[in-house]
């Protein structure tokens, strides 16, 4: 389990990330955003590329899921804090990191 205290800390740890208010979550972001976290804290959703959502839904459809509108086939996923440990959760972020990192094109 990774409680939302673990997945702001590891986030804040990722190099350049500051944290800000979006709509009724809290966004984490680099040059763009990469993740925000729910209110509750219980899910949060990572961006990731669509073959990345694809994998990590596939290899642990208990924890992630395509976010259910046009952001999830951009690549959007939902994880579920309470099905995922800490090693995963840090991989997903360090994914969603980058793509926040990236220039825009």
């Amino acid at each position: 389990m990774a409680p939302a205290k673990e997945f702001e800390a590891i986030a804040m740890s990722l190099e350049g990330t500051v944290q800000a208010p979006h709509l009724d979550r809290t966004a984490f972001k680099v040059k763009r955003i990469y993740a925000t976290l729910a209110a509750d804290g219980k899910s949060a959703n990572l961006k990731f590329l669509p073959d990345e959502q694809e994998l990590r839904c596939l290899t642990h459809p208990q924890a992630f899921a395509a976010v259910d509108n046009a952001w999830g086939r951009q690549g959007w996923t939902m994880v579920d804090l309470a099905k995922v440990d800490a090693r995963e959760l840090r991989a997903a972020l360090e994914t969603a990191w980058r793509h926040g990192a990236a220039k825009k094109r």
